[in-house]
């Protein structure tokens, strides 16, 4: 998995980021340890989520 940045994340809608959080959650599960695919996955979970936290915060 490549590392999704928060650029790209703003022009997704809710449905895409949850797509991607899920997408991004099966890559971790499947990774190895300590590999570069599970470090982007887990790069990417933690942007998804700030953008979805951020998102939550605005009317």
């Amino acid at each position: 998995m490549e590392l999704v940045t928060r650029f790209e994340l703003a022009a997704k809608n809710e449905t895409g980021l949850r797509t991607l959080l899920r997408e991004a959650f099966n890559t971790l599960a499947s990774s190895e340890p300590k590999s570069q695919k599970r470090r982007n996955a887990l790069a990417s979970i933690e942007n998804i989520q700030s953008e979805l936290a951020s998102r939550a915060l605005c009317p």
